[in-house]
């Protein structure tokens, strides 16, 4: 695969992020909603995972706790070897100088009062970068490499379309020179017309400026699109892990086999349509042995009672699932 280069980028090792949960008078602890699993993935340069799996997965905050927005509560996150769990403030300064964040709603990631110059020039004040002149300068070639007018600049957000919004939200994450940009279900609140232009202005910049993306998506029309591999995830634990095409053409994990069977556009002509049963259960109280088992089409008598691991079942192709523990 010619995307993919031996320089991990980034490593992800057992990492788990609860949210602990109190009750009563005295706020006594009585359980933890695992909203991070032990995720264990890597990310190499100039490369584009795939995140995907329904909503309350943990794929926003498997996103958020890599750059510490939110704590890991264990495991490792190895930032080109730095483990970025032991960073102090300056560290952690300087870290996101080199990870940055797409957020879902460009409304919410900029401030209403800031003309949108002042917004994508705030990083570089931030980080005390050139004087006032080449911060203009760059804030004028961010704009141009989105797709805006360097005359937009004294605008207000409330003046863009939700589409500009979120280009000057990508301009904002650019400021930086970043080597990876964690791109967080960055076309979903688009109207469907715009969200092909804003995938295709993420890959063009992802190929000119050889960045590496996590892109989080339930869409897997999305993720087909812009991905080299793809990260299968289900209640806080990646299920699936594997190149594009292998997930798609031989999916192995019943989850991913379902996810692909409700999206129309990936059936199969010669199968019948896989409905999942139920809700996804909560993180707070998951299912013992393989959190998918009560869902699941395809469902063994160990699913209930062991937990599989995510092995590699064939080269470069991962999955959690008892049905290939004999391979």
């Amino acid at each position: 695969m010619k995307h993919m280069l031996n320089h991990k980028l980034l490593k992800i090792r057992n990492l788990k992020k609860y949210y602990p949960v109190t009750a009563g008078l005295f706020s006594r602890h009585v359980g933890d909603i695992k909203a991070v699993d032990g995720v264990t993935f890597d990310i190499s340069e100039k490369e584009i995972i795939g995140l995907v799996g329904e909503s309350g997965c943990g794929k926003s905050t498997l996103g958020k706790t890599i750059p510490r927005l939110e704590e890991p509560t264990s495991g490792e996150i190895l930032y080109k070897g730095t483990d970025v769990a032991k960073l102090d403030k300056k560290g952690l300064r300087e870290l996101r100088r080199e990870i940055q964040i797409i957020f879902q709603d460009p409304d919410a990631s900029l401030d209403p009062r800031m003309t949108v110059g002042d917004s994508i020039c705030e990083p570089l004040i931030i980080h005390n970068i050139g004087d006032e002149k080449k911060r203009m300068e760059r804030v004028v070639e961010l704009m141009e490499q989105v797709g805006l007018e360097a005359t937009q600049a004294n605008l207000y957000p409330h003046e863009f379309s939700g589409g500009q919004k979120q280009r000057i939200g990508i301009a904002r994450a650019l400021a930086m020179n970043p080597k990876l940009i964690i791109a967080d279900e960055p076309v979903s609140a688009l109207d469907v017309s715009i969200q092909a232009q804003i995938l295709n202005l993420m890959m063009d910049i992802q190929e000119r400026l050889g960045l590496a993306y996590l892109f989080i998506a339930h869409d897997l029309s999305v993720i087909k699109h812009m991905a080299h591999r793809i990260a299968v995830m289900y209640l806080g634990k990646i299920v699936e892990l594997a190149d594009k095409r292998e997930t798609f053409d031989n999916p192995l994990h019943p989850y991913t086999e379902a996810l692909l069977s409700a999206a129309p556009s990936f059936k199969s002509k010669d199968k019948d349509r896989i409905l999942l049963r139920g809700d996804v259960p909560s993180p707070l109280n998951p299912p013992a042995g393989c959190h998918f088992h009560p869902r699941c089409h395809r469902v063994l008598p160990i699913c209930n009672q062991q937990e599989p691991e995510l092995a590699e079942i064939s080269e470069g192709h991962f999955a959690a699932c008892h049905l290939y523990k004999s391979l």
